[in-house]
């Protein structure tokens, strides 16, 4: 799929949506947090059609900025969505969005540090598109596995574009499973083999 088709399925996905999240923006970025760039939604309609994600499940998306992740993945999935982004501006965008988008009563917007954020017991799915370093990933799960504990149930973990450097510590985790990848590379021109969505689940075998 080349740039201009993508360009546009954003377009057509964000009327669609009733929402504005086109446009990257690094204006508030440093080493820990990075830039705001939106999930392709080609991608996301790979991740919808996978079958991981359902009605019954609640998804918080590490690093919201302007929410495409969490209401397009209501709308396509009926899931719940938890978007939570740091940085002010960025979140007040998001907080537009979710006053005229088709899908906001499944979706919840929190300004938190991702750090210090209290995972709730009923999230079952986390999102990440490169949010912030791998210094601050460490912290944020052990946010996850601090919530796994209290309440112990299957977690999966969705990792879009992820780093060497994430992937290497991943695979550290004891907790963590790996259980897929999700190609991407035929959505884009360029054969680039970070073009992918690895899965990870914590407690597999609890309530199968």
């Amino acid at each position: 799929m080349g740039k201009e088709t993508e360009d546009k399925k954003d377009i057509e996905w964000d009327k669609l949506l009733h929402i504005r999240t086109t446009g990257r923006d690094d204006s508030h970025s440093d080493q820990y947090r990075y830039p705001y760039e939106p999930t392709p939604y080609s991608v996301l309609e790979r991740l919808a059609n996978s079958g991981y994600i359902g009605k019954k499940n609640t998804v918080i998306d590490y690093g919201c900025g302007k929410g495409r992740v969490d209401f397009f993945l209501a709308y396509q999935t009926r899931c719940h969505t938890i978007g939570i982004e740091y940085e002010q501006q960025i979140f007040e965008k998001a907080v537009l969005n979710k006053e005229k988008a088709v899908s906001s009563e499944k979706v919840s917007l929190v300004q938190a540090d991702a750090v210090e954020y209290k995972v709730p017991e009923q999230v079952d799915c986390c999102f990440f598109f490169n949010p912030f370093s791998l210094d601050l990933l460490k912290k944020v799960m052990a946010r996850i596995l601090e919530s796994y504990y209290a309440q112990m149930r299957k977690i999966q973990l969705f990792f879009y574009y992820p780093s060497d450097e994430y992937i290497s510590y991943l695979m550290t985790v004891d907790e963590l499973l790996f259980a897929d990848e999700i190609d991407c590379r035929d959505l884009f021109p360029e054969d680039n083999v970070r073009e992918r969505i690895i899965v990870f689940e914590i407690g597999r075998y609890i309530g199968a």
